[in-house]
């Protein structure tokens, strides 16, 4: 078996910002970005709307430095990382760990789609929107790049077909994260076949890669409070008060949904490994608040494989692999907000849907959330594709994204406590003890 150094042994960029109390730093930067952007937005009238916009734009900027310093590291990291996860486990362990993982997130991904569509059907939050006047006529068009999607499930066979990348460099440059991460799984595996004297120079370029991407990562995380406190008072001081009255409604059902899946994901975690669900959910806040505020999985991924190999004792083959896939592939929370968002919208504009449509959109959220970038507002793009299936009209999600960010940020938390459920679930069953020491809380 191939030998890489895990992530963890090369995290050590990360340790000063986490024992730093980083967390705290972003709640701290949250409150005070919800204060500051209600106090700036002009239907308060203490400034202009000219003056509000002018300082939004201001606000934004750390927040846009961050996300595109995520972003622009995002590939490597991952190709990085899943690769010493894939060189760390033997060929054969690697078959069935790397099938049961997959069936694994389908099947939490539909249970998290079967939690979206019983809230919704119960609480019917579509119908209250729909009373207060529904979704207004204005004529307003979602972007191109959302309006140009289509049915996933229009040809399954082509959609499969179309998984494997037929030009890497191309899923790369457009940011296609599922071709990217099939076609890095295809490369380790094939590394795995290679002599050890020919293997060892790209798994020292690999090591060489993760040490860079994880510099650059302590750069961002840097600006992390900052961010979060000019994103969320940009944010309030754009987005009218009434928006938040007329679909608060929804805004909770969405909640509920992912508090129940959260409830579902400590429940496995009690029965497949006995942890205490609370201890596990104290172990775990800080990749919790960070997804919370940066509403990016990807931008976390670092910070959750460090938490899942020092705080809940997963081995680092295990965390190395599971977590980058996961932030890719395994978007439960983003699963529900796209089905309850699907039905909501039918509810607004009126729409019957039979039981063949519920089957369709489940089937098409499933394959939508798979495909969903790791990236703020990822999920809203996609679902255009969902709505286009069910046969309702996409123009309203013109004021979903109004909100999305909002939403955005809960249902990341929810992403990266799934990847983190995976990973000790798997360790359970595939990890080494021996391999593992776990960190004491300070």
């Amino acid at each position: 078996m191939l030998e890489i150094t895990s992530l963890n042994s090369l995290a050590v960029h990360l340790d000063r910002l986490i024992k730093g109390r980083l967390w705290l730093k972003v709640i701290i930067g949250l409150v005070l970005g919800v204060g500051f952007g209600m106090l700036i937005n002009p239907s308060t009238g203490l400034v202009s709307e000219d003056f509000s916009l002018s300082l939004a734009n201001w606000l934004d900027l750390p927040g846009q430095i961050f996300m595109r310093l995520v972003q622009m590291i995002m590939i490597p990291l991952i190709f990085a990382s899943i690769i010493s996860g894939i060189v760390a486990n033997t060929s054969e362990n690697l078959k069935s760990f790397g099938l049961r993982l997959l069936l694994y997130f389908v099947f939490t991904t539909v249970i998290a789609i079967t939690i979206g569509l019983f809230v919704t059907l119960i609480m019917k939050p579509g119908e209250y929107f729909f009373k207060l006047g529904g979704f207004p006529d204005n004529g307003e068009k979602l972007p191109t790049e959302a309006t140009e999607q289509t049915s996933l499930m229009e040809n399954i066979p082509e959609t499969i077909s179309k998984l494997i990348p037929n030009n890497p460099l191309e899923s790369i440059l457009t940011g296609e994260m599922l071709g990217v991460v099939i076609f890095t799984i295809i490369i380790g595996v094939a590394i795995t076949q290679l002599k050890h004297d020919t293997a060892r120079p790209i798994i020292r370029f690999t090591e060489a890669i993760q040490k860079i991407c994880m510099i650059v990562v302590s750069w961002a995380m840097r600006l992390v409070p900052y961010a979060v406190f000019g994103l969320i008072a940009a944010l309030l001081s754009k987005i009218g008060i009434e928006i938040f009255l007329g679909l608060g409604y929804y805004m909770i059902v969405v909640i509920i949904g992912l508090i129940l899946l959260m409830i579902f994901y400590l429940i496995l975690v009690f029965v497949f490994t006995q942890k205490n669900p609370f201890r596990f959910l104290s172990l775990i806040r800080e990749p919790q608040l960070l997804a919370f505020s940066t509403a990016s999985s990807a931008a976390v991924m670092p910070v959750s494989m460090k938490t899942a190999d020092e705080k809940l004792g997963v081995s680092s083959n295990i965390s190395d692999f599971v977590i980058p896939v996961g932030a890719t592939i395994n978007m439960d929370g983003t699963a529900l907000f796209q089905c309850v968002t699907t039905l909501f919208m039918a509810q607004a504009y009126g729409i019957e849907l039979t039981m063949i449509n519920l089957i369709l959109i489940t089937a098409t959220v499933v394959a939508a959330s798979i495909g969903t970038p790791a990236i703020p507002g990822g999920g809203v793009i996609i679902l255009a594709s969902v709505l286009q299936s069910a046969g309702i009209p996409i123009d309203g999600l013109i004021i979903i994204i109004g909100i999305d960010r909002i939403l955005g940020m809960f249902r990341t938390a929810v992403n990266v406590t799934g990847d983190l459920t995976a990973s000790v679930i798997f360790n359970k069953f595939y990890g080494s003890d021996t391999e593992v020491v776990v960190a004491k809380e300070e």
